[in-house]
């Protein structure tokens, strides 16, 4: 569970919360509930009724998206000062997908009532919302783009880019994403097979792109990696 302290901290850093004083931050986080979840656990399932806005304050969470053939695909794996979730206010009536725990975590909840109170009293929250939803749909254009555009070479690359940039520990000759992330996950996330991805994977090991092992992946060239997502860009 989180203390005061971490949870002030992780507010202040939310997007939608940056414009606001410490003080106002501490009124915000009062409107807040906390809960703890275990890995692999749900905390809401695509279709549900959208009525929580969630934080991440503590692990991680992954956000899976329900395919027409049965599957899950991952979307993306959320770190502390990442908010999910939705609400109306947000323009959606149901969630469109399912947020599930990636490692034990602990995130903060606030429903659409209390949200609209912080709404009517923070004029600077509305316009952080307006601003959010419109970068939520360039982003989903960009990921339909990239899919149905782009080779799978790049896109790999794109993601462990992505990756690195969120989950990315600097080390002396690499960049280390070492979080619970299957070669399936890494398929899902950028539109092929596992096979397909450990062909790649093993492509970039062979030319001193990346390293990998068990649960974790070094990118040893990024700027080898930026280069070939620009190439098809470009």
């Amino acid at each position: 569970m989180c203390t005061v302290d971490l949870r002030l901290k992780i507010l202040a850093k939310v997007p939608l919360f940056t414009g606001l004083s410490p003080e106002e931050v501490a009124e915000v986080n009062r409107l807040f509930q906390e809960r703890g979840y275990l890995p692999s656990e749900t905390i809401y399932l695509a279709g549900d009724p959208a009525s929580r806005l969630y934080v991440v304050a503590a692990g991680k969470v992954k956000l899976l998206r329900h395919t027409v053939g049965g599957q899950d695909v991952l979307l993306d794996i959320l770190t502390p000062s990442e908010f999910f979730g939705s609400l109306s206010a947000l323009g959606d009536e149901t969630y469109s997908d399912t947020a599930q725990a990636h490692t034990g975590c602990c995130a903060l909840g606030i429903a659409a009532d209390d949200f609209q109170t912080v709404l009517r009293r923070y004029p600077s929250v509305t316009l952080q919302v307006l601003a959010i939803v419109a970068a939520r749909l360039h982003a989903a254009h960009e990921v339909v783009r990239q899919l149905s555009a782009h080779p799978v070479e790049s896109r790999v690359a794109s993601t462990l880019l992505k990756l690195a940039q969120k989950l990315g520990e600097e080390r002396e000759d690499a960049i280390l994403i070492q979080v619970p992330l299957s070669r399936q996950e890494l398929a899902e996330m950028t539109g092929t097979t596992t096979e397909t991805v450990s062909r790649v994977m093993s492509q970039f090991r062979k030319a001193g792109l990346i390293r990998s092992g068990r649960q974790w992946v070094a990118i040893a060239d990024p700027e080898r990696l930026a280069a070939l997502v620009a190439d098809d860009t470009g």
